[in-house]
């Protein structure tokens, strides 16, 4: 029989083998990650947990919070909170818990590999190698980095550490952003941004207010030629308006870590058009990142069950709640 004074946490999605280990030497778990959205409310009536953690699938919705009698703290595996109903969790008094910056190296580096990865044209090099084509460097016509301009769409800690790589390759650097940043970098509105850089990368937040930031108009304002990148959110660019500018030729590449819609279905578009890599949302998955952020997560969960402090800096709503 469980120990009944151990607090319950319900587990919306899989999470590091560590970090499961250590959750389940302090609280009792409900595992839920099989189960559809109405599934997971039936199981959150009847299991009330004080605690919800998620990475970035598990939708934490108010329906889910009320049906979870005494919950106390909700936690998000990582940065993004679109999957979570933060103001719902604060008008019932929820702390939500994330980790800022704790994938920020470790998706610059994936941003950059995407950046060179089309830029260099490696999957199709590397393919046609494979294939017994090594003749295929006799018709290569792909470009470098170096002299290049950057621009950074979300100066924020991940934009800022690939605004760093590119420098060191000899890339000019600009950025719009809301407010301005430190780093050096030149600061300029979205659109001299995208009519200017040769290479153009996403790193801010999905909202209403950047929903499709990148559509048919904005597209259009991009460099003739210019090379696409993101490793953000699948939403902040329209997919239909991005096919057509690929096909035309205006674009000469894409390279995505993310999808407005995840998996693709197999007759995507994108998935056949040449100078495009996607990478299948893996961009914060390298082991060492993935465990420290499981683990990390489960820590100050169970320390907010606790009545202890949790790490600085990672109750989302603390102001709000007054904390």
């Amino acid at each position: 029989m469980p120990d009944t004074a151990r607090p319950r946490v319900l587990l919306l999605e899989t999470i590091d083998d560590a970090a499961l280990a250590e959750l389940e030497r302090g609280a009792d778990v409900t595992t839920a990650w099989d189960r559809d959205a109405a599934a997971v409310i039936d199981v959150a009536r009847v299991a009330p947990a004080a605690a919800i953690m998620t990475r970035g699938k598990g939708q934490v919705t108010a329906e889910l919070m009320d049906a979870a009698a005494g919950l106390r703290v909700v936690a998000r595996c990582g940065v993004g909170l679109d999957n979570v109903d933060v103001e719902a969790a604060t008008a019932r008094g929820v702390a939500v818990l994330n980790l800022p910056a704790c994938n920020a190296q470790t998706m610059a580096e994936h941003t950059v590999m995407l950046m060179l990865a089309v830029t260099r044209g490696l999957v199709e090099s590397a393919v046609a190698v494979r294939g017994g084509d090594w003749a295929s460097r006799t018709r290569y016509d792909r470009d470098e980095l170096n002299g290049k301009t950057l621009g950074v769409v979300g100066l924020g800690n991940i934009g800022g550490r690939v605004a760093a790589i590119a420098a060191a390759f000899g890339m000019r650097v600009v950025y719009a952003d809301p407010a301005p940043r430190a780093g050096g970098w030149e600061r300029v509105g979205l659109a001299p941004l995208l009519a200017e850089s040769d290479v153009v990368t996403l790193h801010c937040q999905l909202d209403e207010t950047t929903r499709h930031l990148l559509d048919a108009t904005t597209l259009a304002q991009m460099k003739p030629g210019a090379v696409l990148i993101n490793a953000a959110r699948g939403g902040l660019v329209d997919h239909a308006a991005l096919v057509d500018r690929l096909r035309s030729g205006a674009l000469a590449g894409y390279g995505a870590d993310v999808l407005d819609v995840e998996p693709p279905a197999a007759d995507n578009p994108l998935l056949a058009l040449p100078h495009v890599v996607i990478t299948p949302h893996v961009g914060s998955l390298t082991r060492a990142t993935y465990r420290d952020i499981c683990v990390r997560s489960v820590r100050n969960v169970l320390a907010v069950l606790a009545g202890e402090p949790p790490e600085a800096g990672c109750v989302f709503n603390g102001a709000a709640l007054g904390g």
